[in-house]
């Protein structure tokens, strides 16, 4: 337990001792926001022009499904844990301290996960307020509501989505060893893939391609916004 403990010190001050990390968080905070205030107000808009009366949407259901492509930002900061170790060749020295390769993964996914969970609450938490603050004005009718539970459930779900998928990125990333291959991985698993399978079409397909990480993740928060 404390060659683990040790290990992930060490892989936290790694993590945030690049300015990678800190260029990927800040790009996934800027997509969150930018995708969830498109949704929305694509969302809204269209709510308006329907003559639709009665909707309330809620803030943070645009958020939830805006994480099908801001997710990329973090799945380059978790692929980055990994792979440019192997890239300049430090590697070497991560195994001469850490020699066992089981030690080092899980070292890496116990930073690398909360670190992105918290990550993705912070930037769900700022997308919901802009998507309020936007839909509040008197062009869209007031139609947005912030119910506490609803959004802190729907922030949670994000935040696990998160810490997922940036397990499995850094296990794509160990496996891989570069930064092209994982990431080219991890699109075909996330979206790639699954929109191939949407439009083959057929039922086999669709239950497949709903299975897939991205579309399972998004049934899991309960997302409203219909992405197939």
């Amino acid at each position: 337990m404390s060659t683990l403990r040790q290990a992930a010190a060490a892989e936290w001050v790694k993590l945030w001792s690049v300015r990678s990390t800190w260029w990927c968080l800040g790009g996934a905070l800027l997509l969150m926001v930018l995708g969830a205030v498109t949704l929305g107000g694509s969302t809204a808009t269209e709510a308006l022009r329907d003559g639709e009366t009665g909707l309330r949407l809620t803030a943070s259901e645009p958020v939830v499904a805006a994480t099908s492509f801001a997710q990329f930002a973090l799945v380059a900061a978790a692929m980055l844990a990994v792979t440019s170790e192997y890239a300049s060749g430090t590697v070497r020295v991560t195994l001469q301290a850490t020699p066992v390769r089981g030690v080092m993964l899980a070292a890496k996914a116990l930073v690398v996960a909360p670190v992105m969970a918290v990550a993705g609450m912070l930037s769900g938490a700022a997308a919901t307020a802009a998507v309020h603050l936007l839909l509040s004005i008197d062009l869209f009718g007031g139609l947005v509501v912030l119910p506490p539970g609803e959004v802190v459930r729907d922030l949670l779900g994000v935040g696990v989505f998160y810490a997922l998928v940036a397990v499995m990125t850094v296990g794509a990333g160990l496996a891989m060893r570069s930064a092209a291959g994982t990431l080219t991985v991890m699109f075909m698993l996330l979206l790639g893939l699954p929109l191939m399978l949407l439009m083959a079409g057929g039922p086999v397909a669709l239950a497949a391609a709903l299975r897939m990480p991205t579309f399972a993740g998004l049934a899991f928060m309960g997302s409203g916004v219909n992405m197939t």
